[in-house]
This record gives structure tokens, sequence and C-alpha cells, in this order.
């Protein structure tokens, strides 16, 4: 006679080893992507909450950097305007790093451009050679090593450096 192979028989209380190894291992895993949620969302709340707090303040009040880099940019097309400038700008301890032509000759009012996102830095220069502040405007460049560009357009007679000769 021929015996029946004999099944086992699990007990109620018994459990798989491979089973419960696989539960403990995914519920690691959910436990760390819970924690890498919980993170990221609290990370998000505290950008938007500092945010809001720096539109709601409105006090950004900037100030002058001790050392302002300028460009100037002949845009009058008058031969040694920029060097009458440059020379002014240095006596009165503004780093000019860059003296030029504009890409143009017919530049009606002089500009004062700030590069970095600090207008004190850009109305400190239009101050210094009595250029209005209407005509002080903001183009961010992060491409460009300098604080302020200066364009000299026809009015240059007008300004500072032209008046105190």
């Amino acid at each position: 006679m021929k015996r029946k192979p004999v099944k086992k028989i699990k007990k109620k209380n018994q459990v798989d080893v491979k089973t419960s190894s696989a539960n403990l291992f995914l519920n690691i895993i959910i436990f760390f992507l819970v924690a890498i949620v919980i993170f990221l969302s609290y990370s998000l709340f505290i950008k938007i909450s500092d945010r809001n707090k720096n539109f709601s303040t409105g006090n950004n009040k900037q100030t002058a950097s001790e050392i302002i880099q300028v460009e100037v940019l002949n845009g009058c097309g008058v031969a040694g305007v920029a060097d009458r400038f440059t020379d002014y700008l240095r006596e009165h301890h503004i780093d000019v790093v860059n003296v030029s032509n504009y890409k143009s000759f017919n530049v009606t009012k002089s500009l004062v451009i700030d590069r970095i996102g600090n207008m004190a830095n850009a109305e400190k220069v239009a101050e210094e050679l009595g250029i209005n502040k209407s005509n002080v405007i903001q183009q961010l460049n992060k491409n460009y090593f300098l604080d302020v560009t200066l364009i000299i357009g026809k009015d240059y007679y007008n300004l500072k450096p032209i008046k105190e000769e």
C-alpha cells in the first residue's frame, strides 16, 4: 500500500516567516515615505509663509552698497563724455569697471539701470550725477558682474559732471 503524502497543517497562530519579513519590510518603506511626505509638506508650508511675510511687510527698504560697480556707456556719440563721467564717478568713490560705447548714439535721456536687484545702488549713482529718478530702471541680468549700468544720453550737458567743470 502506498501512503498518501502528509500535508502540513498550519495552526492558526503559526505565521509564515517569508510573509512576516515581507510585511515588515513594506511597513518600514511606508513609514519612510510618510516621513518624507510630511517633511516636504512642512518645507513647502514654511516657504509659502515666508514669501507671504516678505510681501506683506512692505518694509523692503534697501540701502546702497559701500562699493558700487558701474559700467559707463556712451549713448550720445560725443567723444570723451564717457571718460569725463568715469573720472567724476571715481572721484565720488564709485567703482567704474567698464567704459564703452552703447549700441546706438540716439539715446535722448541718460539712464541708470539696476542690474542686481538693489535699486538703492542705481538711485545713489543717479543722485551723484543729477539724473532724475524717473530715469532709473531695473533690468536684472545675472550674467553681468556689476551693479549698475549708466547710459549717457544727449542730455549729458545738464548733468553734474559737465556743469561742475
